[in-house]
Parts: C-alpha cells; sequence; structure tokens
C-alpha cells in the first residue's frame, strides 16, 4: 500500500511539473511594463497617403509603429490608429496611455516624453505637423 500511495504521489509531482513547465515556456514575451501592450513587435497601422515613423520606448524595449495617415498633425493620427489617448489641458493633449500601456505622473511620477529625431519635441503632440522624414519618439520616463 505504501509503495502505491508513493507512485501516485510521483506521478502527480511529475505532472504538477509537466504543467508548470508548459506554462511557463507558452508564457508571452511581454513582461513587466510591456505586459498590458495592444502591440509588442514592429507594426504598421492605417492608411492614407502621408507615413509617420513613431518609435515606442518601454524600459530597454523599443517598438516601432509605421503609421498610415491622411491627417497632417501627429497626434490626430496617433489618435486615430488608437496608438495614443490623454486628456486636454491647458497646454494641449497630455498623453496618459500609449499602446495601451499608461503612464500616471499622480501615481508614481510616471509620464511619456515627446522626442522628434532624437530631440526633446519643442511643441505637445497635437502641435506636431508631420514630417515623412522625422522618427517620433514616445517614451515612457519615471
Amino acid at each position: 500500500m505504501k509503495k502505491t500511495i508513493n507512485s501516485a504521489i510521483s506521478v502527480i509531482l511529475s505532472l504538477v511539473f509537466v504543467l508548470c513547465l508548459g506554462a511557463c515556456t507558452n508564457a508571452p514575451d511581454a513582461t513587466g511594463l510591456w505586459e498590458n501592450a495592444v502591440y509588442t513587435e514592429d507594426t504598421e497601422l492605417g492608411e492614407g497617403a502621408i507615413t509617420a515613423v513613431v518609435e515606442v520606448k518601454i524600459e530597454d524595449k523599443t517598438v516601432t509603429f509605421t503609421v498610415h495617415t491622411d491627417k497632417t498633425n501627429l497626434g490626430e493620427a496617433l489618435i486615430e490608429n488608437n496608438l495614443i489617448s490623454g486628456e486636454q489641458g491647458d497646454y494641449g493633449l497630455y498623453i496618459k496611455s500609449v499602446n495601451g500601456v499608461t503612464a500616471d505622473y499622480d501615481i508614481d511620477q510616471s509620464y511619456w516624453a515627446f522626442y522628434v529625431n532624437g530631440e526633446y519635441a519643442t511643441t505637445g503632440i497635437d502641435g506636431a505637423e508631420i514630417d515623412e522624414n522625422a522618427v517620433y519618439s514616445l517614451e515612457y520616463t519615471k
């Protein structure tokens, strides 16, 4: 009887180990802040004659979005493609969420920094006219 119980326990533990191993290998690559991201790989969005390249940087990972639109304003193009959301403030659109990842300064002093060609932007995203030769970046900053 004791041998049967030990065998049953060994079989059960083996199954639990196999299930745990399977769950770990099937887990998505997204971890940390990327767990909430809509896209975790480079992606093309929208349709239109104008193209904007937008890099989204969170932690040590960057995803590049190629956005096609007929809008001339970058903020409008990104809202149109559900890439950003936020609230209007005294200085324009305050970005709260990019690609499904929320930054909340009131909770943890995080925010979305906006860069054009590697330089901190001098306008808000809703004041930026699309330059098809520019590379725009939205960086999760804390």
